[in-house]
């Protein structure tokens, strides 16, 4: 019956016999009409490529600043710097909410920020520094390679220069944030005062070449097409064919509230969990075999969706995602997080396990 079903579709032939899935095969995929059988190759494609373990990490979530020269139509966190609840952190209050989340058990910090206007180099340094003189087994994982982009514009100093620099004062990884969509049809109508997606591409290499790995995000479920995504997944894929430097795909479900896109009705509502489960799956398949890290953000989908995901192709949940709430409630023990994670996991049938920031897993449940 599978073979049956399978034989209907010439992707999802080739996606089974392991072949490298083209544009035209990934548009097949992401308008086929029958998601039990997308899933199901998803599903069998993982398991051969990862097995049924499911990882994650106790992460802390830091957002050093909200103020922002860019003011993207998909953005509900930015302000500008005469806005009331405008603020920026100094190194050392950013060191000790670290130190909060170290002493918690996070093995990594995801720092990222606005694009603050008047903020020198030597700020980023200082941050780095103070973590990693403090906390020298914690990775730091900071700076999206649009941030990185636009720290250069503003200093006029290179973007191959900033990364080495930042390296040297200790950032060890960078997440995935700011790619967005990377096609120039789609990018224009959702970001503004931002690097464009071969920008992007081009600093997150740099990062890769200087041995900084990255994650890699896909923003979707507002304007985007087809073959945006498709688009999308397939400079994924051949950018890992040369650096291998991600880590992790991690698409990211659009959320509506707050945003210009929900304000002028350009978006009227969120994403259908159908097409949740179609991406996650699509992913999968385009970059089987070249990047084998597919997360489901479990705080974007609900638990229940995100684990219907695990079985649509995912294999990760990124991670706690401890933020400002665990400084405000600082005797709150992070394991709850962790135990809550491989709990979903468990109900489920397969394997949970705390990863590093380098998918190295550190213990099973």
């Amino acid at each position: 019956m599978l073979e049956q079903l399978i034989g209907q579709s010439k992707a999802l032939e080739k996606a089974i016999a392991g072949e490298e899935l083209s544009f035209d095969d990934g548009m097949e995929l992401l308008n086929y009409d029958n998601l039990h059988m997308l899933g199901a190759v998803a599903d069998i494609t993982r398991k051969k490529l990862v097995g049924d373990t499911v990882t994650f990490a106790a992460s802390y979530y830091m957002n050093y600043t909200n103020v922002c020269a860019a003011s993207c139509q998909m953005c509900a966190f930015y302000r500008k710097g005469d806005e009331e609840d405008a603020y920026t952190l100094t190194p050392e209050q950013i060191e000790q909410r670290v130190g909060i989340a170290k002493n918690m058990g996070a093995t990594e910090v995801h720092i990222v920020g606005g694009f603050h206007p008047k903020l020198p180099l030597d700020y980023y340094e200082d941050m780095m520094r103070i973590i990693k003189k403090n906390h020298p087994d914690l990775n730091i994982k900071a700076f999206t390679a649009a941030e990185i982009f636009y720290l250069s514009k503003l200093t006029k100093i290179s973007t191959k220069e900033i990364l080495s620099r930042l390296k040297d004062a200790g950032l060890d990884s960078m997440p995935g944030g700011g790619a967005e969509l990377f096609h120039p049809d789609i990018r224009q109508k959702i970001v503004r005062g931002k690097c464009s997606g071969q920008e992007w591409l081009n600093t997150i290499e740099e990062a890769h070449n200087l041995g900084i790995q990255s994650n890699v995000t896909m923003l979707y479920g507002h304007i985007e097409k087809p073959e945006h995504i498709v688009d999308h997944l397939i400079k994924i894929r051949e950018l890992q064919k040369k650096t291998n430097g991600f880590l992790t795909l991690i698409p990211l479900k659009f959320s509506l509230d707050n945003t210009e896109l929900e304000q002028e009705n350009l978006v009227t509502h969120e994403s259908s969990s159908i097409y949740d489960l179609k991406v996650i799956a699509l992913s999968r398949l385009m970059l089987a075999g070249v990047l084998n890290n597919i997360s489901v953000y479990w705080v974007a989908f609900g638990k229940k969706l995100a684990q219907v995901a695990l079985s649509n192709g995912g294999s990760d949940l990124v991670g706690t995602a401890f933020s400002e709430e665990i400084y405000r409630a600082a005797g709150k023990p992070t394991d709850s997080s962790v135990l809550e994670l491989a709990n979903m996991v468990k109900e489920i049938g397969r394997v949970p396990a705390q990863r590093n920031t380098h998918f190295k897993v550190l213990k099973k449940f």
